[in-house]
């Protein structure tokens, strides 16, 4: 009976004494003498550690920018300055050929009547061709069924012939009607036709053009005249 006594308080001691071996290598291996849920602090610093850091700086020293990470577009949010934003636009307007005479067929005509001044209307010309063109004169306009094309402002001409390279416009207004009511024949028309005229000044070129009057038409009266094609919108209305 003492014999199995015995035997079991030495298992017991042991016992013991594998466990106390056990802590003692584990506070060493650990170097602080505790253990967490049975995983070293050592091994969660290193997990840690291997995690990538997003805001982390890639670049090169003394760059000051991060390297670029896929699926990132960098760049500036607005062009550099001079930097055109249509290549297509910029060849449209790149003249070719030798340069012609404006007239219906390589132009676009609009004719809008005005509010100020008053009883006018404004004559658009663009040039809708390849080549410069060159708007000589005055148009030689037609309303309705009229026999003849009304006289030009004289003081309205300008130093130089009007030119349109692709895409620009050339401009002229109509004094429609005196504005005082001295006018005589007025009545109401509902076409326009404009002729081009060509270097000498005596006769029409090419195809005329036949730009739309509003549905009702526009009031014109024996006062009509027209301006010399201008280069600018402003130099055209002020007449």
């Amino acid at each position: 009976m003492s014999s199995l006594r015995t035997s079991r308080t030495r298992l017991a001691g042991a016992a013991a004494t594998v466990v106390l071996a056990a802590l003692s290598l584990t506070a060493c291996q650990d170097g602080t003498g505790v253990h967490v849920s049975g995983t070293p602090a050592a091994a969660t610093t290193t997990a840690n550690s291997a995690s990538p850091t997003a805001s982390a700086d890639t670049s090169p020293a003394g760059t000051g920018s991060s390297a670029p990470r896929a699926g990132v577009t960098t760049g500036t949010a607005h062009p550099a300055a001079g930097t055109p934003t249509s290549t297509s636009t910029a060849k449209a307007r790149v003249p070719s050929g030798k340069p012609v005479t404006c007239e219906g067929s390589t132009t676009r005509t609009v004719a809008a009547p005005l509010n100020r001044p008053v009883n006018h209307m404004l004559l658009t010309v663009t040039n809708t061709g390849r080549a410069t063109c060159y708007l000589y004169g005055y148009p030689a306009v037609r309303f309705g069924e009229a026999q003849s094309v009304p006289p030009v402002i004289e003081d309205s001409k300008p130093q130089a012939v009007v030119t349109l390279e692709p895409g620009e416009s050339g401009y002229a207004s109509v004094n429609l009607s005196a504005t005082d009511g001295s006018g005589s024949k007025g009545h109401t028309v509902n076409s326009l036709t404009v002729y081009f005229q060509g270097r000498s000044g005596n006769e029409s070129v090419g195809t005329g053009a036949h730009p739309a009057l509003p549905a009702k038409g526009v009031y014109v009266d024996d006062s009509l005249k027209v301006t010399y094609w201008q280069q600018s919108m402003d130099d055209a209305v002020q007449w």
